[in-house]
């Protein structure tokens, strides 16, 4: 899991503790995500199975996409489909995947990199591996977020951000026992690149056996923290959690994470994603690749898509030929 690093962590801004006066966020809940098949047969996780909407808010859906290794000939990703009324953020750790969109958006991320595709109104995308990386194979592992758009800003003029791994906003933890990758939003006065409708933050850490992290968080944001691998603990009384295991947490100023002393071979650090926004509070209406406020809203937006409104596939598209309605 490379994703961004660098050789010396003590030389990168520390992430200040919390002050001891605040209140840590503690768990309200721990779960852990099934595991399914998403596009063409990719495997995922699906991070947010059966955590009530209000927690969530502004986040509507995440898929850890892998951790696989592929044989020759087996990497996967979707045919081309339709999307309106959220955002899609696409994190790559490992293997490589193209995106393409019929509003001019796209391109390859790998290592660090994300994709942060704007679909409002509405357009049409794909992702998918290179065509080499099909032919040779290889390890696969990325994680997709769906932001959700606050009635206001569902019919925005689509958008594309293509964040590189070397503008990540960087950090440690006080002793160096955490690297933090910024990837929206801000932590301590250190900042990410994505651009975002609605006030949020998206980080990504790494975390050393028997080493502690606290971040400072905003108190109007929700907390989630999600472990992609490894194993550890949550909040100041330390509820275990691990590999695919979702933490929704309760009020506070701050969120703590520690890594188990013990971790296995294959993935020696404790490996999470923390989420954090500013809840909308809108009426949610989703039905497949649509999330709006109401049912006719959405069934609009089925009837757009049918219509063609939505646009075409480009000329010269990437090799899946099909346009699906599938939620992805």
């Amino acid at each position: 899991m490379p994703a961004v690093t660098v050789n010396d962590w003590t030389v990168l801004p520390r992430v200040i503790s919390a002050a001891p006066d605040y209140e840590d966020r503690a768990p309200i809940s721990v779960t852990t995500a099934p595991k399914g098949y998403e596009g063409e047969g990719f495997p995922v996780r699906r991070a947010f199975a059966g955590i009530d909407a209000k927690h969530l808010d502004p986040f509507i859906h995440m898929d850890q996409m892998g951790e696989v290794e592929y044989a020759p000939g087996e990497p996967k990703g979707t045919p081309w489909h339709p999307h309106r009324g959220i955002e899609t953020v696409t994190y790559m750790l490992d293997g490589v995947f193209d995106h393409a969109d019929n509003h001019g958006g796209g391109g390859s991320i790998t290592d660090g990199d994300t994709q942060w595709m704007t679909a409002g109104s509405g357009l049409l995308h794909i992702e998918a591996p290179p065509e080499w990386l099909v032919k040779s194979g290889g390890l696969f592992h990325g994680l997709q977020l769906w932001v959700n758009l606050p009635k206001s800003q569902k019919m925005a003029i689509p958008r594309y951000q293509d964040l590189r791994a070397s503008e990540v906003g960087l950090a440690s933890t006080p002793d160096a026992g955490a690297l933090i990758r910024i990837i929206a939003g801000e932590v301590d006065g250190v900042k990410g690149p994505g651009s975002t409708y609605s006030p949020m933050a998206m980080v990504h850490a790494t975390v050393m056996p028997g080493a502690s992290m606290t971040l400072p968080w905003r108190a109007d944001f929700n907390a989630l923290v999600y472990v992609m691998s490894g194993e550890g603990y949550v909040g100041k009384e330390r509820r275990p959690i691990g590999t695919g295991q979702l933490a929704v947490l309760g009020h506070g100023e701050s969120i703590t994470v520690a890594a188990a002393q013990p971790q296995d071979v294959r993935h020696p650090s404790l490996e999470v994603v923390v989420l954090g926004g500013l809840p909308i509070r809108e009426p949610i209406a989703w039905a497949g690749p649509f999330v709006m406020n109401t049912k006719a809203e959405v069934m609009a937006a089925f009837e757009d898509f049918n219509k063609g409104r939505f646009g075409v596939i480009p000329s010269q598209p990437m090799p899946h030929a099909d346009v699906q309605g599938e939620s992805s």
